[in-house]
């Protein structure tokens, strides 16, 4: 069995799920999220708690048992209190403007970069710090995974995208006599 997937999900009283056809609705003060849900894993929801039950005791079986229980947990939290990613940009001139639902990069290439943001994230800048917050873990995650790959922190000085909890291994560069 396991063990991730026993766990209950507690549920705030702000907190309504409705479950029908597969679909899993989740709804909070922040928003609503939605899932289907794969007829491995059955829900047994109570106006407190949510638990999941998997179908057989296949190996299948219980590892959706687990993956689901963790995405509906993120699903909770996110409509109750939101994530946030804070990315950190380090660089002689390299910074990061706001326009609309666009950001626009100056990251030592010969032109700007614009990154559209989804829908579902919203940006702030800080000086040299870009906090996105999402309801939605999975976008935010993805969003934030892109806007570092455009460029990713190097070895030497540490200039470029970095997570602002990201520890970067620094290399010694040239030796001279």
């Amino acid at each position: 069995m396991s063990r991730v997937g026993k766990k209950p999900i507690e549920l705030s009283d702000k907190t309504k799920v409705t479950f029908s056809k597969n679909i899993l609705t989740v709804q909070g003060p922040k928003g609503i999220l939605t899932r289907t849900i794969p007829p491995h894993v059955t829900l047994d929801i109570s106006p407190t708690a949510i638990n999941l039950v998997s179908k057989s005791d296949s190996k299948q079986d219980r590892a959706f048992q687990g993956l689901f229980r963790s995405l509906i947990n993120a699903m909770v939290t996110g409509v109750n209190s939101g994530f946030e990613r804070v990315l950190e940009i380090n660089g002689v001139g390299y910074k990061v403007e706001l326009r609309g639902r666009s950001l626009l990069f100056n990251l030592g290439f010969s032109h700007q970069v614009d990154f559209l943001l989804p829908k579902e994230v919203s940006a702030e800048i800080d000086r040299n710090l870009l906090k996105l917050t999402s309801i939605d873990k999975e976008i935010l995650g993805q969003t934030a995974a892109s806007i570092r790959q455009i460029r990713p922190p190097e070895p030497y000085k540490g200039k470029g995208v970095k997570y602002a909890d990201e520890y970067i291994r620094r290399k010694a560069g040239k030796t001279g006599k």
